[in-house]
């Protein structure tokens, strides 16, 4: 890595991406629906939290190592699935191979655009997510593949809406690269010439499909033309988790509960855990932020499955007050992008870094000497700050009125 290469923040990795990346791939990274209230909550409550610290007593060495879903890992921070990551040429692989290099979990999205088996490769500790789409049989396809592949666990997301809509805008991304597509495309690219440089020097276009979702002996589809069929699928009763439980026998995620009858009845569905997740204020525009909602989840939980956290992490300091209100580890996913259009591999790993060294940092002034030390106390939470909805009973009582 040059030496000019290295950043301290994530805010800063934000910056270089933004003056990296051409304006429509940048603004893919953003995301966000609606009027974004739920996008800029998930970072904002994190703001609103305080330490308690002490200043005597305190240890000499900390310690950050846990285990998500029977993966040891050095740090509770796990990169979070994301659909094609065109911001750099070796795209999930570059971002799986970070992930090792510091001793954690890759989350390989089915939207993205590198094989399963290349990912897995790279880093043996991964974790392979699924969307509902499709037919039982092309699905359970799905998860033979990455079983043979060696994934170490399944994430099924199920929190989405297929909200489209920006106040702000939403960005032009094309279907494939085609002539007419690159002709429209070109004044941005060349506006960003170290990024078109990047690809250049591979011999090859940004790739735009999705080889994870191909049938046997099929060409890869577009990321859209999978979308598509993603939205034409039925939405998947509990039921149907549980058959997804049931064809998977290793760990098992459910990532995308905000809600508490919800999180009871992944529990009950057979999850091994669960991820309080808005698909990073992707979602249903108004959804609160997930550490608001973290608490309640992680208390009608109880040790019954892991609670992670993901949405709105950029310091050190949020995986602690995370942790320390419920969640064995967070996820992270636009800051590992930012890393990764910043200084490609490098770059995820300095992001790593940042928040190794910001949790290192909060466990030295709450006089933690590990992670699993942390307890709400440490945190300073603000009257009427947390959020319970889904108020039930016992695991398996029908949904609210």
């Amino acid at each position: 890595m040059a030496a000019n290469a290295w950043f301290e923040t994530v805010a800063e990795a934000q910056r270089r991406a933004r003056r990296h990346l051409p304006k429509s791939v940048y603004s893919a990274l953003l995301a966000g629906s609606e009027r974004g209230r739920t996008y800029h909550d998930n970072t904002a409550a994190f703001a609103e939290l305080g330490f308690a610290p002490h200043v005597a007593d305190l240890p000499a060495k900390r310690d950050l190592a846990t285990t998500v879903m029977g993966q040891q890992i050095s740090l509770p921070v796990l990169i979070s699935p994301t659909g094609v990551q065109a911001v750099h040429p070796d795209g999930e692989v570059a971002m799986a191979r970070a992930a090792a290099a510091r001793g954690t979990i890759m989350g390989l999205s089915n939207f993205a655009g590198k094989p399963v088996e290349e990912v897995v490769a790279a880093n043996p500790q991964t974790f392979f997510q699924m969307y509902w789409m499709g037919t039982r049989e092309t699905m359970a396809g799905h998860m033979e593949r990455a079983r043979d592949a060696g994934v170490k666990g399944l994430i099924v997301t199920l929190d989405w809406t297929f909200s489209h809509g920006r106040d702000w805008g939403s960005p032009w991304i094309p279907d494939r690269l085609d002539l007419k597509a690159l002709a429209r495309f070109a004044p941005q690219g060349l506006t960003r010439p170290r990024w078109l440089l990047g690809f250049a020097r591979t011999g090859r276009l940004p790739d735009l499909t999705v080889p994870n979702v191909a049938e046997p002996g099929r060409p890869a589809p577009t990321f859209f033309g999978a979308y598509g069929e993603w939205m034409q699928t039925p939405p998947p009763s509990w039921e149907d988790v549980r058959w997804m439980r049931e064809q998977w026998d290793g760990p098992f995620m459910l990532k995308g509960v905000s809600r508490l009858d919800d999180a009871r009845r992944a529990v009950d569905a057979g999850a091994t855990a669960i991820s309080v997740s808005n698909h990073g204020g992707n979602n249903l525009d108004g959804t609160p932020a997930t550490i608001r909602l973290l608490p309640g989840i992680a208390r009608v939980v109880g040790d019954q499955a892991e609670v992670l956290l993901d949405g709105g992490v950029r310091r050190g300091g949020d995986v602690v007050k995370a942790l320390a209100l419920g969640a064995r580890a967070v996820m992270i996913g636009r800051a590992s992008l930012w890393g990764l259009a910043a200084n490609g591999q490098a770059g995820v790993e300095n992001v790593l870094d940042i928040l190794r060294n910001g949790i290192d940092s909060a466990l030295l002034g709450l006089g933690r000497a590990s992670i699993h030390d942390l307890e709400p106390g440490d945190v300073l939470v603000p009257p009427g700050f947390t959020r319970e909805i889904g108020v039930t009973g016992e695991i398996g009582s029908p949904r609210d009125a």
